[in-house]
């Protein structure tokens, strides 16, 4: 199975606001740490925002935050707003009947019992799992140059 774009980068503006927590993130800010457009980015918020694992703050000084603490929001939770069909083969699929093994295939449940596994390794790990992991995420993503940019001067 693989993930759309639009869940990768749904969880990329989790991390970002995870490991910017002290403050609100913007969509420009976030699109140029991951060199991305900013319209496909508003483009994926909207589900993450109906969802509430982001909120989102109207005005000049607006921008994103999570809707949740990183450590209540896991993989799990992002995969199933941003991905459409979880169906892994034509069987899965609710117009499958013109399969003839339909009644007596065990693949249907092999493939369902490998992405229920799936479903569960992801429910076991979080947003703040994956920023804790690695503690330069702030750097990598640009947060503390954008901090002192805008710091006032001493």
């Amino acid at each position: 199975m693989r993930l759309t774009r639009q869940t990768n980068y749904a969880m990329r503006i989790l991390m970002y606001c995870a490991v910017n927590e002290e403050q609100l993130s913007r969509i420009p800010e976030i699109a140029n740490a991951y060199s991305v457009s900013e319209l496909f980015l508003f483009k994926i918020l909207q589900p993450l925002v109906q969802s509430g694992l982001v909120e989102t703050v109207r005005g000049r000084n607006g921008g994103v935050r999570l809707g949740r603490p990183a450590d209540k929001i896991t993989l799990f939770d992002v995969v199933r707003v941003t991905e459409e069909s979880f169906a892994m083969a034509e069987c899965f699929e609710n117009d499958a009947a013109d399969c003839p093994l339909i009644d007596s295939c065990a693949l249907n449940s092999a493939l369902r019992e490998a992405l229920n596994a799936f479903f569960e390794s992801l429910a076991r790990h979080t947003i703040a799992d994956l920023v804790r992991a690695k503690p330069t995420v702030r750097a990598l993503l640009g947060i503390d140059l954008l901090e002192e940019r805008h710091a006032p001067a001493a």
